[in-house]
């Protein structure tokens, strides 16, 4: 993934001391793109605003994701890199602070400093509320500083109720970890144990980002399905019950949620898809692959019959529901026989887009030392093969989309004049030709073409408002 643009300044709400600028470079998943925004919330007290360049920053952080193939060695090339623009700042005057956050820093905090001995933070993901003091630690010049514990406290119950501005569609992350510990994934081991935030936090942080102008929220966790926060009893319940307090929230128009794991997909949440129209009919639910043998090997607890029959009950709830997914070539002992299961899968599923990887070993996980490693070629030829089906079915799934009219959520301006950007309840990009006074709209827009990454259409007359739209099939 590309870095997101840097953090939206803090709100008017938070104090902020003059002067300090904080430059951010985000990689990997939605839950870091929050992460990063989360911290420029806590740096705000200090005073750093956002910086577009990392020359003109008092303070860098690399926000940084293990999920990828050499995400560790990615990390030290842009190291290299920070290292020259922190040193041309320090023979200027200026000095800076170089952070690195996130997954790799988990994974790799000790090997950070010893490799790049010029990084003066290095924090986990379940740290970054303290980033505060590790910076009042690191501008007395005390050496550096690494913090990578799994903390007993929850660091959302230390973080600044106010937060930047997110925009009209915005992240809330409910969930971190995961204890299903596939044999391919260092998620458990970056991210710890799953833990769910209670309800009350999270309406509170919804309704700040409803009252900030935010009109559709996307729900984040590593197994967000997974979610068992407490009530307003204290009982825990489930996100089928967390979607339906959030539905309510007035002025909130849309609800995704992602990522999450086919065994828990219950009975509430298939549910809040039939019953909630706030609930896009869009979900993303990573199957790996296709076939029972590999999916033991990955750990995944569950077959491919499974995943079918859940596919089936949301499909019934609501019919014209869009699925996309995760798959792994070449996972350890993966035969030609296998990955024929996993095409046979996708062709009998169909799904609107996905993400597809070549299997590469994390350090420490059981499938890094597995036997009957695939070799690259091999790989190689099965992710082409496994790409082209998916681009067909992707292809296939926007072409049945012209001629449909879909509400379209404005949300900015496009590249060329005139255009105005929003997206679907499928999450594609839609554009139309209209004025800017459309942004922050949900507005019907009948679908006339089909790009390569997006939609375009027209605006259907007022008297057909989004909002009395049926939800209909295709």
């Amino acid at each position: 993934m590309t870095a997101p643009p840097p953090p939206a300044p803090p709100s008017s709400a938070t104090p902020r001391a003059p002067g300090r600028r904080l430059h951010m470079i985000t990689w990997g998943c939605q839950m870091n793109v929050y992460d990063s925004g989360r911290m420029a919330d806590v740096l705000a007290p200090l005073g750093y605003a956002p910086a577009d360049r990392p020359d003109d920053a008092d303070m860098i952080i690399l926000n940084t994701c293990h999920i990828r193939d050499r995400a560790a060695e990615k990390v030290f090339s842009e190291l290299g890199r920070l290292r020259l623009v922190k040193q041309a700042r320090a023979e200027a005057g200026h000095p800076t602070i170089l952070a690195v956050a996130g997954c790799v820093a988990q994974a790799e905090g000790a090997e950070i400093l010893a490799r790049a001995p010029y990084v003066d933070i290095v924090l986990g993901p379940q740290t970054y509320h303290r980033l505060p003091e590790m910076v009042a630690r690191a501008s007395r010049a005390a050496g550096a500083v690494i913090d990578t514990d799994f903390p007993a406290e929850q660091k959302f119950d230390h973080l600044p109720e106010q937060s930047a501005p997110q925009g009209l569609a915005a992240f809330l992350t409910i969930q971190e970890g995961c204890d299903k510990f596939c044999s391919f994934c260092v998620v458990p081991y970056t991210r710890g144990s799953e833990a769910s935030r209670p309800a009350a936090a999270i309406l509170a942080e919804a309704r700040r980002l409803v009252a900030q102008g935010t009109r559709e929220i996307t729900l984040l966790g590593q197994n967000v399905n997974a979610w068992h926060g407490a009530g307003p009893d204290g009982a825990p319940r489930s996100l089928g019950w967390l979607m339906r307090a959030l539905a309510d929230l007035p002025g909130l128009l849309r609800l995704r949620y992602t990522t999450s794991h086919p065994r828990d997909m219950d009975d509430e949440l298939i549910a809040a898809h039939a019953e909630i129209p706030a609930v896009m009919p869009f979900l993303h639910l990573p199957v790996q692959s296709g076939s029972d043998r590999i999916l033991a090997a990955m750990n995944r607890r569950h077959s491919a019959a499974d995943y079918r029959a859940t596919i089936a009950r949301l499909r019934a709830a609501r019919p014209d529901i869009a699925l996309t997914s995760d798959f792994i070539v070449g996972h350890p002992g993966e035969t030609d026989a296998d990955f024929a299961a996993t095409l046979a899968l996708i062709r009998d599923i169909g799904f609107a887009s996905a993400f597809s990887f070549k299997y590469s070993p994390r350090p420490g996980t059981p499938a890094a030392g597995a036997p009957h490693q695939v070799p690259e070629p091999v790989k190689d030829a099965r992710l082409q093969e496994l790409q082209a089906l998916l681009r067909d079915q992707q292809a296939a799934f926007n072409a049945d989309c012209v001629g449909r009219t879909a509400p379209v959520l404005f949300t900015h301006t496009g590249r060329h004049p005139g255009q105005v950007v929003g997206r679907s309840p499928w999450l594609q990009p839609v554009h139309v030709i209209g004025p800017t006074s459309l942004i922050g709209q949900e507005l019907m827009v009948k679908i006339t073409t089909t790009h390569t990454n997006s939609l375009s259409g027209t605006l259907v007359p007022a008297s057909n408002p989004a909002a009395t739209q049926e939800r209909t099939p295709a």
